[in-house]
């Protein structure tokens, strides 16, 4: 295997190595000033809600930030938001469009919350060009399988475009985390795309059964043995092979700017699993390329 990055200095040249035009980060979040302020102070108290320490790595301002996933060798950059009370999503999809608007390469995002207003706003968000959306169970406090987002749903799953949602118990479980309420949306609506953050944690085996179940379901890397929460070592002989028929339902996340740790300690995590070069090479740009709409890497 090609040596994996151990500075973020090394990204670029591990990235030219395995002969990919970049990275297809699907999990990065960009937030209107005053969200991201509350979001950063709240990791702040880390100790608190966490038990342990939480430094944010990447902060810095907008334009660094957009720079910085520039120099990893982003070729687009999602701007993944999410609300955390009604009333708060369309305005945060407003925020996207203009924010995406703005910078050529950053991938237009929205987001949605149950409340009855959800299939409007989301169908609005589709029409005026959203490609990728994001849901987070455990902030949002809500239940995905409420009835009120049927339409919402539908209208994502005719779109078939990605949905980042977080949806697994960890670093805090909610009223409505877990994999049970994923399963009963899907039952409903088969051909959703959802990418599951986090790789699903700790449910790992009951999220990578949704995603050997169904077409559109994929993994997301996002903090995944990057040595915070989890290990390569810890990663059982049984999941490692799990891993490897889910080659093609991988994919990269990291959560930055939001991350206590360098951006290079994931994709170092990744490789130490020991599961190879096209493994790396599919989860690091084919998979969240395909996702992304990015082709070849030329567009």
């Amino acid at each position: 295997m090609i040596a994996p990055p151990r500075t973020d200095a090394e990204i670029p040249g591990y990235v030219e190595a395995l002969g990919l035009p970049g990275l297809a980060d699907i999990h990065v979040h960009f937030l209107p000033q005053n969200v991201l302020n509350k979001v950063w102070s709240y990791f702040d108290d880390a100790e608190v809600h966490y038990g342990r320490a939480w430094p944010i790595h990447y902060r810095d301002d907008t334009e660094t930030r957009l720079q910085t996933l520039r120099d990893f060798g982003l070729r687009a950059i999602p701007a993944l938001t999410y609300p955390h009370r009604p009333g708060m999503a369309a305005w945060l999809n407003n925020w996207n469009r203009e924010f995406a608007a703005e910078h050529p390469d950053v991938v237009h995002c929205a987001t949605l919350y149950a409340e009855p207003e959800s299939a409007d706003y989301v169908t609005g968000a589709l029409e005026a060009g959203a490609r990728l959306f994001k849901v987070h169970v455990q902030v949002g406090g809500f239940a995905p399988d409420d009835r009120v987002l049927d339409r919402a749903w539908a209208a994502l799953s005719e779109a078939q475009v990605p949905i980042v949602i977080h949806a697994g118990s960890k670093p805090l479980p909610g009223a409505f985390t877990g994999p049970e309420a994923i399963t009963r949306v899907l039952e409903r609506f088969p051909a959703l795309n959802f990418i599951i953050a986090h790789m699903g944690m700790p449910e790992y085996d009951e999220f990578a059964d949704l995603a050997e179940a169904y077409s559109g379901v994929h993994l997301d890397t996002t903090m995944y043995v990057s040595g915070f929460f989890s290990h390569p070592a810890e990663v059982t002989p049984a999941f490692r092979e799990r891993l490897v028929t889910l080659q093609d339902k991988v994919v990269l996340g990291s959560d930055f700017p939001n991350i206590p740790y360098p951006y290079a300690d994931q994709i170092a995590g990744l490789a130490a699993l020991g599961l190879g070069d096209d493994w790396m090479r599919s989860v690091l740009w084919d998979n969240g390329a395909r996702l992304l709409g990015l082709g070849n890497g030329k567009d």
